[in-house]
């Protein structure tokens, strides 16, 4: 099973800059303490001691800024859940760690710091294209341990396969999304392991 995330977030200047990374990660840390919707870039340019037509050179709008920051911390959730899995060695444990780890992390990860909450809530509002890539990247993991457990035996195979990726997709949202998720809360202890086992019984062949 693949384990690469690639980053889908264009910039402006070398994709390796450092400037970059230290943009990203003063901004990071101002939007948590001060907010994404309050800070401008003038703000965030008299903050990092940059000027800011040189952030400018790097990033052609807050936006851009925020949603590298937003594709860092979807691919840290990414990570997460495809270790998780990795460790798990038949189709259906694959399965229950994907409803129940994408949940823990999420919770820990959009919940921890109300500030860069704002991002991710920016981000899933306006339909950013970290997200629509992140959303694409869980179906594409969803594809992989469906496959995997057709060919194992476990899952039936009669269903076409995106359309059993994307159902259960639908299923696992309310728990990826970030505005979602906020609504849900008092379900996160026991929907992932009461909706996966919903889903396995659907897949059983």
């Amino acid at each position: 099973m693949k384990n690469s995330i690639t980053p889908s977030v264009p910039a402006r200047g070398p994709a390796d800059h450092e400037v970059r990374d230290q943009i990203v990660a003063a901004a990071t840390e101002h939007f948590s303490r001060y907010g994404y919707e309050k800070t401008t870039v003038s703000d965030l340019a008299k903050a990092i001691g940059f000027s800011k037509a040189y952030i400018y050179k790097f990033f052609e709008s807050k936006q851009a800024i925020g949603e590298m920051i937003c594709a860092n911390c979807l691919q840290e959730i990414e990570r997460e859940v495809r270790t998780a899995v990795a460790e798990a060695d038949l189709p259906p444990e694959k399965l229950r760690r994907v409803f129940k780890v994408f949940t823990e992390a999420s919770l820990k990860l959009f919940f921890r710091d109300r500030k860069l909450y704002d991002i991710a809530a920016s981000a899933a509002t306006e339909n950013w294209q970290a997200v629509q890539a992140y959303e694409a990247r869980v179906r594409t993991l969803l594809r992989e341990v469906l496959q995997e457990g057709r060919q194992s035996g476990d899952f039936e195979r009669k269903t076409p396969l995106d359309e059993t990726a994307t159902a259960i997709y639908l299923v696992l949202r309310p728990y990826l999304n970030p505005l979602l998720l906020q609504y849900n809360r008092d379900t996160t202890d026991v929907a992932p392991a009461q909706l996966s086992s919903l889903v396995l019984r659907s897949l059983s062949p």
